[in-house]
């Protein structure tokens, strides 16, 4: 006799799997594949939601040599943690590539100038913003995404009254 599950009933897509090659929960997938550079395996981390790994590595042989080592928990715990670090390395970079700032002195005041990139893949823009020390914004343009903010190139903008370096 084979017992089906009743339509109105619905299943959780949600819920832990932990088998020998695939792992699912935290948030994450670890799934155990076959290494297509050699003989060896490798890991997949993918976070859900996301298309791509966040993170492939290589994965531990069994004792037999031939077969991969089957996940456990602390092994899936550690994968979880270090493909996150790696998301949020990347996250930094991002970040940091795309809002970069300095502090020039003007007139007797610390003056901040920000540069934050909209990377928009047809017309990528830039927005340099100049903020006094109380944190109010003075200043605020449009630019090239190519504009470089350096400590001279915020004190030539700020001595141009604030117009657009273009």
């Amino acid at each position: 006799m084979t017992e089906e599950f009743p339509e109105d009933i619905p299943q959780d897509d949600d819920a832990p799997v932990q088998e020998p090659r695939l792992w699912k929960g935290n948030g994450w997938t670890a799934r155990v594949i076959k290494n297509e550079d050699d003989e060896g395996w490798a890991v997949a981390m993918i976070k859900d939601g996301e298309p791509e790994p966040a993170l492939v590595g290589p994965w531990t042989m069994g004792r037999d040599k031939k077969n991969p080592k089957p996940l456990d928990t602390n092994a899936f715990n550690t994968l979880v943690k270090t493909a996150a670090e790696v998301l949020r390395r990347h996250e930094q970079q991002l970040h940091a590539m795309l809002h970069k700032n300095t502090v020039v002195w003007h007139e007797g005041a610390d003056i901040k100038v920000t540069l934050d990139i909209v990377p928009d893949d047809e017309h990528p823009y830039a927005l340099l913003a100049a903020f006094n020390e109380d944190g109010e914004r003075i200043a605020q343009v449009r630019t090239s995404a190519g504009f470089k903010l350096s400590p001279a190139s915020a004190t030539a903008w700020i001595e141009n009254d604030f117009r657009n370096p273009a």
